[in-house]
């Protein structure tokens, strides 16, 4: 596959960014959009020029560090995917694939394509555990908790925090990212204790860290790459509502 990329250059936060254009050849159909990346700083650093900076590290869809606005969606064109499983043959040959990093105000750009997503990990801190005293080696009988709510703060915790949500959005919303994390807690006896003000601390610190509203367009589902439900955000509501009036 031959392809023209037109990608975000940042020198860095300051600077001022622009659209550069590449061409890049010979692209395998089953190689992996990283894959065609390092392919392209691969020719770049032979011409003795800076490479693309993007974030990465797992490459398995496990870290959610590789996310990248491809062609006007995150994670590119396919669904439940992050961009590392992201396959080449989703193109085709000759296309123009247009690549940007995210796209929101609590994501400033570090450089080139990679955001700075520290802002999740202020919010996690604010709130997202839970404080207990593990001890040793818990039973794992020792809290009976029914299947179909264990099953419900699985799904939650498969959220991985790349980001998709808040990129999809229009209001850059954290909504979907809050929602998980609270509801992966909210549903178990372990995270009742704290329940109230966990929720109102990662609320606020969410607020307080510049992002939007929810849209209630459901687009951060559509893109999420874990298929996080948006009923999370139905629980963090009631949560919240809860925590405020009780």
């Amino acid at each position: 596959m031959d392809l023209t990329l037109k990608i975000w250059r940042q020198e860095n936060a300051r600077a001022k960014g622009k659209f550069v254009t590449y061409q890049v050849t010979d692209i395998s159909p089953d190689s992996s959009f990283l894959e065609m990346l390092d392919v392209l700083n691969q020719q770049i650093i032979d011409k003795l020029e800076k490479p693309v900076c993007f974030d990465h590290d797992c490459r398995e869809g496990i870290c959610g560090a590789c996310g990248l606005y491809i062609n006007g969606r995150p994670h590119g064109p396919d669904s439940a995917v992050t961009t590392c499983q992201l396959h080449m043959r989703k193109f085709k040959d000759g296309d123009t694939i247009v690549i940007e990093p995210w796209r929101a105000k609590p994501f400033p750009i570090i450089k080139d394509l990679v955001a700075d997503r520290i802002a999740f990990d202020k919010i996690i801190h604010a709130g997202g555990y839970i404080s207990v005293n593990t001890g040793g080696v818990p039973d794992a009988n020792a809290i009976p908790i029914p299947r179909n709510l264990a099953e419900i703060s699985m799904d939650a915790a498969a959220c991985i925090g790349c980001g998709a949500c808040v990129a999809a959005c229009k209001n850059a919303s954290a909504m979907l990212f809050v929602a998980a994390k609270v509801s992966q807690f909210a549903v178990l006896p372990q995270g009742k204790v704290e329940a109230s003000e966990r929720v109102k601390a990662m609320v606020a610190k969410m607020d307080e860290l510049g992002f939007g509203s929810c849209t209630n367009t459901g687009a951060c589902e559509a893109e999420c790459p874990k298929e996080i439900s948006l009923s999370h955000i139905a629980r963090l509501n009631r949560e919240f509502y809860t925590a405020k009036i009780c």
